[in-house]
């Protein structure tokens, strides 16, 4: 079922074992899924920590998805972070989703905020700019946003909550 931005009771803590959080870079996954593990317990993996080295450079394909599959073979696990290539694998494991939705200003204002500071999702600090991401955040709504909702839309029978505004999302945090 769909939610739009609408307040769960704490009945719904009890249903959420295997969470995804997905949504354009600099909408907060991280840090939406780092609260949420605060207040659930249940362990928390970033793909990009999966995906990146230090030194910038990617892992091999096969240790990334090595990687993820045995995280999602875990009984419980909140998994942030978008990767189309394997977005449906997660999908099918999941028993909830949130999308966080926002608009590209709220993107882009939240790279600009995280710029400089350490972060445990990242295994480096982002120093400066880089015009090719924030090309790809700028085209995100119009390029990856009509198939991460086509995909809700397969999975429909999945709990899926998709949150518009940060103020939504923290509602439902605070809801838990």
């Amino acid at each position: 079922m769909i939610y739009l931005g609408q307040k769960i009771g704490s009945l719904w803590y009890s249903a959420m074992k295997r969470i995804i959080v997905i949504g354009c870079p600099g909408s907060g996954k991280s840090t939406f899924s780092r609260k949420l593990h605060k207040l659930t317990g249940i362990p928390l993996y970033h793909l990009d920590l999966m995906y990146w080295n230090p030194d910038r450079t990617i892992v091999d394909k096969s240790v990334f998805r090595e990687r993820l599959v045995n995280a999602i073979q875990s009984e419980e696990w909140i998994i942030d972070g978008n990767y189309k290539s394997t977005l449906e694998m997660r999908l099918q494991a999941c028993d909830t989703v949130v999308f966080l939705d926002y608009t590209v200003n709220v993107c882009l204002d939240g790279i600009k905020k995280r710029r400089g500071k350490p972060r445990t999702d990242m295994p480096w600090i982002e120093n400066e700019e880089d015009g090719e991401f924030i090309e790809f955040v700028k085209n995100y709504n119009c390029q990856n946003r009509p198939r991460v909702m086509e995909l809700l839309n397969q999975y429909a029978n999945k709990d899926i909550y998709i949150f518009k505004e940060r103020k939504e999302a923290n509602e439902f945090l605070n809801s838990l």
